[in-house]
């Protein structure tokens, strides 16, 4: 397995010989083309991280959890996901790191640990997708992808909560 790359790269380098093209070249052109992506995409980058990290340190997603919680344990939701559920559209890291505090706390065999896994798993890091796929493309008029993506997320928490606890008899 791990010799797969350098088969690839080896075979590629092989057939561009056989049809008599300049490897470095194209190589040098591709990595061009690579830094000019990387030129236009790193100001939104920037943005991003800057949103997430002023997210996560003004205390407004613990505020929005606590708002959130009583609702939630109401409904069979386990409490300890919520900050988990919000965080995912924002931030991967951010989410994997809620979802280790969930399994130190509760075990990753409790309810609310196979509901984590589950919607870490079935969920996405939304605005970082857009940001990329979109700022990538030049396509300023996000407004209806980004409702939708949400729309599925949330979707996904909650099936993810009533999938596992139709599997585990709660």
């Amino acid at each position: 397995m791990e010799a797969v790359i350098p088969f690839v790269v080896t075979a590629l380098c092989v057939w561009g010989l056989f049809k008599k093209i300049n490897i470095f070249d194209s190589f040098v052109e591709g990595a061009k083309e690579g830094m000019a992506t990387v030129k236009f995409i790193a100001p939104t980058m920037i943005a991003l991280l800057a949103a997430v990290g002023t997210l996560r340190a003004s205390g407004v997603l613990d505020r929005l959890s606590e708002l959130i919680q009583p609702l939630c344990e109401r409904l069979g939701f386990p409490s300890e996901l919520v900050p988990m559920a919000l965080l995912r559209p924002v931030s991967g890291s951010g989410a994997t790191a809620l979802m280790t505090g969930i399994f130190e706390h509760s075990g990753p065999d409790s309810f609310a640990g196979r509901c984590a896994s589950v919607v870490a798993g079935s969920t996405e890091t939304t605005f970082y997708a857009v940001t990329m796929y979109y700022g990538a493309a030049g396509i300023r008029r996000i407004r209806h992808t980004l409702i939708s993506a949400l729309t599925a997320d949330f979707t996904a928490v909650v099936v993810s909560v009533l999938t596992v606890g139709l599997l585990m008899g709660i």
